[in-house]
This record gives structure tokens, sequence and C-alpha cells, in this order.
């Protein structure tokens, strides 16, 4: 019997990220969520534009991911959607992203939140800012190939 290869399926983007990051590792961490959290982001009702995630005690933790609850959820929760949400990796993986970060210009961002063998994980980046410049660039660059896609469609007509 073959196993198949399950695709991970997206919850949440944070397409912003790219915009305003140069992403030079990528790295899946695991979620902590509440039981309410995993009903909520099973309805779609995540989002992780403003995210971002700090170190804490050797911990990491991402903050600002919202994940709103849903009307049905239990009377007796109460339910905060911008609650900070630890990240589980490994020691050392942790331990080298913690002295990366420590360099000037780098940090932690989220990427996306997909589902993977039934659980929730959240991509992450170690990333460097980008200038201004750099900034005008991408936008150039996504106009020029917009430009080719529509020159493309119109002569394919």
């Amino acid at each position: 019997m073959t196993k198949k290869k399950e695709t991970p399926s997206r919850i949440a983007d944070n397409k912003k990220a790219a915009f305003d990051y140069f992403f030079e590792e990528r790295h899946e961490a695991g979620i902590v969520l509440e039981g309410w959290e995993v009903k909520a982001v099973r309805e779609g009702k995540a989002r992780i534009t403003e995210g971002y995630v700090v170190i804490r005690e050797g911990e990491l933790f991402l903050i600002g991911c919202h994940i709103d609850p849903l009307r049905t959820a239990s009377t007796h929760v109460k339910a905060e959607s911008a609650r900070t949400k630890k990240l589980l990796m490994h020691k050392d993986e942790i331990r080298r992203l913690i002295g990366k970060v420590e360099q000037k210009g780098h940090t932690l961002v989220p990427l996306q939140l997909y589902w993977k063998a039934g659980k929730v994980k959240c991509e992450i980046a170690l990333a460097k800012g980008k200038a201004e410049h750099d900034k005008r660039h991408t936008i150039k660059d996504r106009e020029g190939k917009r430009e080719v896609e529509r020159a493309m469609k119109e002569r394919h007509r």
C-alpha cells in the first residue's frame, strides 16, 4: 500500500511580506492553538498580514495573527482574536535562528498558515527589510510582468 503525499492546503497568506522583505531562509513551525481557534481556522477566519514573530526566553511567538471567533463558539470560553500564539520548532533550529536574528537588519516574518497532516503549520522566514528603492523596483517588475501578460492575451485573441 503506497502512502499518498498530501499537499498542504493554505489557510492564510502574508503577501505583504514579499513586498517588504527579502527572504533568506524559510522554516516550518507548528503553532499552539486553542480548540475554538482550530474551528475558526477550518472556516477560514485567520489573517496573518499584520503578524510578526518575536523571540522570548528562547521560544518563538507569533504576534498579530488574527483568528476571528465563530458565532457558534462555546459560551464559557472568552475568545481573544489577536492572542499571542507559541510556535513550535526544534531547540537547535530556534538557537540558530536567534543567532541570525541578532544580526543587524534580520527579522522573522510569518508567510503563511496551512494544514499539514491534520495540523496547522506556520511557514516563517528569516528576512531582511527592503529599502525604498527595492520596493519601487518590485513594483516596476510586477507592472512589467502584467504588461507582458496583457500583450500575450491580446496576441492570442
